[in-house]
């Protein structure tokens, strides 16, 4: 059971327009920040991916990382103890993955669409920074548990958007770095990409998932207004929970 604030919306969500000019300035900020992550807040990444990738999962498992992106959660991951496979949906993000796993193992695709592939294909499934991110979180969430085995596990980790310490956090970095880069707005941008927050997810996952394992982060006690992130490790109601 979640038991963090919860809050219900209307599906799916409808991010602003943006002028052709704003759309070229998100497209140049999702590729720098990605690159910036992965080199200036290392602090921060080491959560991200750190505690999602010392997470145990059995020998041989099949995974799903859904908005891999330019592929930061690779290095963090033991590829060949699994099947690993990464879904993107920017296809120049595609390309950039196909160079650091096998291009088979890339898909360029969107969770909240159906996707070629048969129920029950992957034993775990992780999203890292992403559910905040879709339109159609409901659609994706669907999508997921049609993928997953029914004994998998659904790693997640959310920014706590809404909360206090996440909106401070945000001002001083991606929010700076983009109006000293492209000089214009950045909220226009940020309400495009960022369309979920924190307590709208957990209502969408509670429907679905419970909670095995969680972690805040940094201050690791469980109220999301004091931390910027937090990471799930989540499993189907109707399954018993793992505890090591």
């Amino acid at each position: 059971m979640f038991v963090h604030a919860k809050r219900s919306c209307t599906w799916p969500k409808v991010p602003p327009v943006l002028t052709p000019e704003q759309i070229k300035a998100k497209e140049g900020f999702m590729k720098g920040w990605h690159e910036i992550l992965e080199t200036k807040y290392q602090l921060v990444e080491r959560f991200n991916h750190g505690w999602t990738s010392k997470l145990p999962h059995k020998a041989g498992s099949r995974t799903l990382e859904i908005g891999a992106g330019l592929g930061g959660h690779l290095p963090y991951e033991n590829l060949a103890d699994q099947d690993y496979f990464c879904l993107e949906m920017r296809p120049a993000f595609c390309e950039r993955l196909a160079q650091r796993i096998r291009p088979d193992h890339v898909l360029c695709a969107d969770i909240q669409k159906s996707l070629p592939l048969p129920d029950a294909q992957f034993d775990r499934i992780i999203a890292i920074h992403v559910l905040e991110h879709l339109t159609h979180l409901p659609d994706a969430i669907t999508e997921v548990k049609r993928l997953l085995k029914p004994d998998g596990v659904f790693d997640v980790v959310l920014p706590t958007q809404g909360g206090l310490a996440y909106r401070l956090a945000s001002m001083i970095s991606g929010e700076r770095y983009f109006r000293k880069t492209f000089k214009m707005d950045y909220q226009p941008i940020f309400k495009t990409e960022h369309v979920n927050d924190f307590p709208e997810i957990i209502s969408v996952l509670d429907e679905t998932f419970r909670i095995e394992k969680y972690q805040y982060f940094p201050l690791f006690i469980p109220l999301y207004h004091i931390n910027i992130c937090v990471g799930f490790r989540l499993r189907f109601k109707n399954q018993p929970l793992e505890r090591k």
